[in-house]
């Protein structure tokens, strides 16, 4: 007996978006039958969105009510990604192309409507931003936001991170086959240390390799690890990579940005628009979608829908089984 997740089957009964979660030895099969549907749970009503026509993003006449059926469309598979995380978001109030603002605290000229906050232990900067429903992705919305940003940690426990995010950040004159060689390169690392890892666009010029972890170790002790993976992808492939901030020295290469996995620091979350005129999204991918093409700009408010609206198997559909720790010999392996 087998547990299987999906999210719907087609009218000949094939299940679409399976996902294998485990034998059952608990059930006798005997007493499984055929799944029948029920009547939806009452929801809230969805969030009023105001100013509905306020452009976003002014040059591709992307309004604010736009922005939100976007967010309404991609809610069920960005949640996963971004909810009971704490948030950083990125605030327009007039519009994308026009100066924007991070804010992660309550306050700041908005109400939090269906957001939730945190306090961290022993910090004196106020509550932080959560959230739990597609309802509080659409309050942040109504409240301005454009970009959402998550810690990799997760409420209640945002003292110990439960994913690392290694940021490829290509700097000038770097091109699209070496960024995808970076980007393989450092799957092949994570893969021999032991940890499966995931890919997506950052709706920018870079790419984000990402691997769940089990929310045992501390920050400090993530971020070194992190730290490590970055200085070992730099002795390997010094013509390739840099672990520096320095622009002067990024010319040319990419940047392995592993401070997103400091406490408090954030990275783009899965599915998240971009406060940038192109409208790009970050949108993850399966890693055959590597190649030769440049596919950095496909991914935009007005094509993602349309392609989750194809897909058969969420890309990711895996990251939310796997079950994987930092270990100290993966420690010791970096620093051979």
């Amino acid at each position: 007996m087998a547990e299987v997740e999906f999210a719907e089957r087609t009218d000949d009964g094939v299940i679409r978006q399976g996902s294998f979660m485990g034998l059952r030895e608990d059930i006798p099969p005997k007493s499984v039958g055929a799944e029948r549907a029920q009547n939806p749970p009452e929801t809230s009503p969805l969030i009023k969105i105001t100013h509905p026509d306020r452009l976003i993003y002014p040059s591709l006449g992307i309004t604010k009510a736009d922005l939100a059926r976007y967010y309404t469309e991609v809610g069920d598979w960005m949640l996963p990604h971004v909810g009971n995380r704490p948030l950083t978001l990125v605030r327009c109030p007039d519009g994308a192309e026009a100066k924007c603002f991070y804010q992660r605290h309550l306050g700041m000229g908005a109400s939090p409507g269906d957001l939730k906050t945190f306090e961290r232990l022993r910090s004196s900067k106020g509550k932080y931003l959560y959230l739990e429903s597609k309802n509080g992705i659409l309050s942040a919305v109504q409240n301005g936001a454009v970009e959402f940003h998550t810690w990799g940690a997760s409420v209640p426990d945002p003292k110990h991170p439960d994913r690392i995010t290694m940021d490829l950040d290509p700097g000038p004159g770097v091109e699209w086959r070496d960024l995808v060689k970076a980007t393989e390169i450092t799957r092949t690392l994570l893969e021999k240390l032991g940890l499966k890892c995931f890919l997506k666009t950052t709706g920018g010029k870079g790419l984000h390799v990402v691997a769940p972890i089990e929310s045992r170790l501390p920050w400090d002790e993530v971020k070194e690890f992190t730290r490590l993976i970055a200085l070992f992808l730099v002795r390997a492939e010094p013509k390739l990579f840099v672990a520096e901030m320095s622009k002067a020295k990024r010319s040319g290469k990419i940047f392995v940005d592993y401070l997103r996995n400091s406490e408090t620091a954030s990275a783009v979350s899965a599915y998240s628009a971009r406060a940038r005129k192109e409208a790009g999204v970050s949108t993850p991918l399966e890693w055959d979608e590597l190649g030769r093409a440049d596919i950095r700009n496909r991914f935009t408010v007005r094509t993602v829908p349309k392609r989750l609206a194809k897909l058969t198997l969420d890309p990711w559909a895996e990251y939310g089984s796997t079950r994987q720790s930092i270990t100290e010999s993966m420690r010791r392996a970096l620093q051979a």
